[in-house]
Parts: structure tokens; sequence; C-alpha cells
């Protein structure tokens, strides 16, 4: 069983589909809660449709919703991973109201640190690191190409790694790649708040709640990126092993 098989599995109890809404940036799915993950899209004019069933997916449940994590369709895995995080019921006394930038700073300062995706507390954190490597599949202005994985993630004492890994099947590889020594944290909107990670050598994981469904969703219809939510609608939280 492989990792978000894995995560599926270890949810439990199912959940009627309220609302799906796919935004320019983010995704939301509202079942039992509401979950969001990051809108992934790569256009492939030899696939006919981007997501087989839209249009009906509110007639499905949570959990089948779930298994689209698994598609190879980068908008029907969005969708999946939305789901995951609108079923799981997230132990909230195992979390710190702290978002993973002020961990990172603090887990990382005097260390050789590596970073998958650019995230905007990149340049505090290059402050702080004795070394800070940032890979992108996108570089920017002083990232590394993600093709840079191999050589520079097995040098890091402390390796982040966004939750979009797991849409676009990156997750597990890079994992790998962490030595068993090193701090190994799981970031982003997109990343379930479960201990599974746990399981896979992961030390701690952060993500996002959703506390206003229907405020976040109005959000994402109007093209809102995160750093504009500024607290509204979601709560950051962090869980250790």
């Amino acid at each position: 069983m492989g990792l978000l098989e894995d995560i599926i599995a270890n949810i439990g109890e199912d959940a009627p589909v309220k609302e799906v809404r796919i935004g320019p940036f983010w995704t939301g799915v509202w079942s039992r809660y509401c979950g969001m993950a990051t809108t992934t899209f790569r256009h492939e004019p030899k696939k006919p449709y981007h997501v087989a069933e839209a249009g009906d997916l509110t007639a499905k449940s949570g959990l089948e919703l779930c298994r689209y994590a698994l598609s190879d369709s980068l908008m029907e895995s969005s969708i999946g991973l939305a789901a995951i995080n609108s079923l799981l019921t997230v132990d909230l006394e195992k979390c710190r109201d702290i978002n993973a930038g002020e961990v990172l700073a603090e887990k990382g300062g005097g260390k050789k640190v590596a970073v998958v995706g650019h995230f905007p507390f990149v340049e505090r954190l290059r402050k702080v690191a004795r070394e800070l490597w940032v890979l992108e599949r996108k570089p920017q202005s002083g990232d590394l190409p993600a093709s840079e994985a191999e050589r520079v993630i097995p040098r890091a004492d402390v390796v982040a790694i966004t939750g979009t890994a797991l849409i676009n099947g990156t997750m597990e590889g890079l994992l790998k790649l962490c030595r068993t020594d090193s701090l190994v944290m799981i970031l982003g909107p997109t990343t379930p708040l479960t201990p599974v990670w746990f399981d896979y050598g992961v030390d701690l994981i952060s993500g996002t709640r959703v506390v206003e469904p229907e405020q976040l969703l109005r959000f994402i219809s109007q093209g809102i990126v995160f750093k504009q939510l500024g607290g509204r609608a979601v709560k950051l939280l962090t869980m250790a092993r």
C-alpha cells in the first residue's frame, strides 16, 4: 500500500459531498468538514477530459472523491486531496497553532536546509540557515530545478516538502531521498493532517484547518491566493511526531 492509499484507508467514516469548488489557485471540497488543496493543472491535448465526471461530483461520497487523489489527471488529484482534507478528523490536542515558516526558522537555524517548493518564507529562512536549497519545477531567482533533488536532499539536515508533491506523484520518491537522521517536514494547505505521515519517516506536518467553509469557497471562486486569506476562514496548524 502506498502513502496516499494508506492515508485514505485511515480516514474512517464517509460523508456526503455538499460542494466542490475549483478555482485557479485552490480547490475546495465540503463534506464532513471543508478541505482545500492546490489546484494543479496541465493542458493535455490527448486527454479528452480533465475531470471525467465533472458536473456529477456532488452525487459522490467523500471517500469516492478521495480516490481521485490516485488519478493521473492532476486536476482530479487536486480534487482528491481536497476531499481527503474534508473528511479527516484532526486531533487538535496534538497540534500547535503555528505556521510552517516559524517552525522552519526555529528548526533550521544554523543547519543545511532543503525546501521543495518556493514558499513566501524562503528569504527569511535564508537568513538563519547555514545553507539553503530551494527546489522548484518552475525555478525563481536563487532556486534550483526540481531535478537537483537527488543531489541536494541527502545533504540536508532539515527537509521541507510541499504537500502538492502528493498531487504530482513525487512525494514518496522525495521522502526516500531524506537521510534517516534528518528532520523532515511536510507543509502547505494541501497537506493532510494525519499521523499516517509518521510511519513514512516524517517528523512534522503543517497544514490548514478550514473554520469558515462558505467563506473559503467564495474566496476560492474569486481567485484568492493564500497570502490574501490573512487568517480568514482558515487556521494554520502543525503536528509533531
